[in-house]
């Protein structure tokens, strides 16, 4: 028991705060907006560790890569299942929160005026769909990166620079070293930060009830209760399917059979990190060769979030709701498929307690930075589930990639050696 509490101790107190907060935005309303400087400060704190924390975490990562176990073979089919697990669950997810609107008729007027005060759209270049991809991916000048709004330039900065550094070899092996350091010194300063966060997010979530109402409350009720249907849908109905596509019948038989302690311990844990261990030691029951098994699961916990692909589908369509922006177009759909793809799939290479895929979503989409604690409750209250989907769903995946590598009758020869 006391271990539980221990893994969950950040979730327990954020939760509290935002309960605290949101009692006192009912009781004293317009006036919980006092407090609005002390969240405030809580977000100019993740505003400013953002850049360095993004280019330390990616560069480091993708400098440190050259020991990869296996040949491209495993490394190409590990991105083929994850990418197409990843687009699976932004469509599902997608379809899910389109059919039911957490928002529908909730009053959300006076943020819809906050939106128009920021300015977001002012000025808005026409540009051609080259013009605007050339202008996503990169910037005109170096210092643009050093910009919360240029998030995922950093990106691809980060990810040039770290594979450059890996491509130069013995002579690039200090400078990987230093980025190592350095992603390390800005984690530690995330959970600096994150100590107060509990504080923070209270204090700004007493603000937004105070000036919102409570109508918003029962918009993340349904958000919650959405959430687990999808993960029950997706727990139990895609992870037979992608175990039957591994292994057929024996597939899916294998994989219930050594699934449910990395659910356990990913529902106990929250964390996806923490479950390594459990989910090495089931895939290689399933019978995936070492090399996979070792390669896939590393990996796939920092890179591989199913669960937070669905949470960033959430995110995006919750703020849509609330500023009333067009989902139904088709560059909309695409847009937040993508950007949903992106915050689970790139951005959890990141590990978790900085916000980073929050942040995303507000640079791409163009919302004011207000309204971060607004999907950072979000994230907050899909915690366990998501992690469920996230770190179990590395197990299954770790099968597909068998079936590609070692070939249709991977699992019949593995018990037949």
């Amino acid at each position: 028991m006391g271990r539980l509490l221990s893994n969950y101790k950040l979730t327990i107190l954020l939760l509290a705060a935002i309960v605290i907060g949101g009692a006192a935005g009912i009781i004293f309303g317009p006036k919980a907006t006092v407090v609005k400087p002390f969240g405030d400060l809580f977000l100019n704190l993740m505003f400013m560790i953002i850049v360095p924390l993004v280019f330390f975490s990616i560069s480091s990562a993708i400098a440190h890569m050259g020991g990869m176990k296996r040949l491209g073979k495993i490394m190409g089919s590990i991105v083929i299942v994850f990418l197409i697990t990843a687009l699976i669950s932004a469509v599902l997810g997608f379809i899910g929160i389109s059919i039911f609107d957490p928002l529908k008729n909730a009053d959300v007027e006076s943020i819809k005026s906050l939106m128009a005060d920021t300015g977001g759209d002012e000025g808005a270049e026409e540009l051609t769909l080259l013009g605007q991809l050339v202008k996503t991916f990169s910037v005109s000048d170096f210092n643009l990166l050093f910009s919360k709004s240029n998030m995922l330039q950093l990106i691809v900065f980060s990810i040039l620079f770290g594979l450059a550094t890996a491509l130069v070899g013995e002579k690039g092996k200090p400078f990987a070293t230093v980025l190592s350091a350095g992603s390390a010194i800005m984690m530690k300063f995330v959970k600096i930060i994150m100590y107060y966060a509990p504080i923070g997010l209270g204090c700004y979530f007493a603000t937004i009830i105070g000036e919102l109402g409570p109508q918003i409350l029962e918009g993340y009720a349904r958000v919650f209760a959405l959430y687990l249907v999808i993960t029950l849908v997706y727990y139990f109905g895609f992870f037979t399917l992608y175990a039957f596509i591994a292994g057929g019948r024996e597939g899916v038989k294998v994989f219930w059979q050594n699934a449910i302690t990395p659910s356990v311990t990913a529902i106990a844990t929250c964390s996806s990190a923490a479950c390594i261990p459990i989910n090495l030691d089931a895939v290689k029951k399933m019978r995936v060769p070492n090399d996979i098994a070792e390669t896939i699961i590393p990996l796939g916990a920092n890179t591989h979030k199913d669960g937070s692909v669905f949470g960033g589908v959430f995110k995006i369509v919750f703020l849509f709701s609330l500023f009333g922006k067009d989902m139904t177009s088709m560059s909309s759909i695409l847009a937040i498929l993508a950007v949903s793809f992106l915050v689970g799939a790139v951005m959890g290479a990141i590990p978790s307690g900085g916000m980073i895929g929050e942040m995303l979503i507000l640079s791409v989409f163009g919302f004011p930075p207000e309204v971060l604690p607004i999907i950072a409750v979000i994230s907050t209250i899909i915690d366990a589930p998501a992690t469920l989907l996230n770190s179990t769903g590395n197990t299954v995946c770790a099968m597909m990639v068998s079936r590609l590598v070692e070939g249709k009758n991977w699992l019949r020869h593995a018990f037949t050696n």
